[in-house]
Parts: C-alpha cells; sequence; structure tokens
C-alpha cells in the first residue's frame, strides 16, 4: 500500500489549508479559535432542536391550503 496521504482542511474562519495534525485542528491558529468561540459565546451560531422541526412540520399542517 502506498503512504498515507495527510488529512488537509480548510480553517472553518479564515479558510486557510489546515492539516489534520496540526495543534489547532480544526482552526489555524488561536486567533481562529477563539473567533469561533466568541461566536458560539454571542449566539451567532445555533443548534437546531429536533423539537422545533416538528412543530414546524405541525404549524405548516395547521396553515389553511392556498386556492390557485
Amino acid at each position: 500500500m502506498a503512504g498515507k496521504r495527510a488529512l488537509k482542511l480548510k480553517c472553518p474562519i479564515c479558510k486557510k489549508t489546515v492539516q489534520a495534525k496540526a495543534p489547532e485542528f480544526p482552526f489555524c491558529s488561536d486567533r481562529c479559535r477563539l473567533i469561533d468561540l466568541g461566536k458560539w459565546a454571542s449566539g451567532a451560531y445555533r443548534i437546531a432542536s429536533p423539537g422545533s422541526e416538528v412543530e414546524d412540520e405541525v404549524r405548516k399542517e395547521d396553515e389553511p391550503e392556498s386556492i390557485h
């Protein structure tokens, strides 16, 4: 088997290439890691709860159908 390729991904903040074995992975630097943490802390990132998806579907079912 040939040598393994190093996994390279993009930093989610600045989009620079980052190797999987980098100490700050998946970020390229501590700065980008802190920017991401700040986004979580400020509420810029949100995880949708499964309950909200079901509630949205129920609301759609309750709406009257429009006649075209």
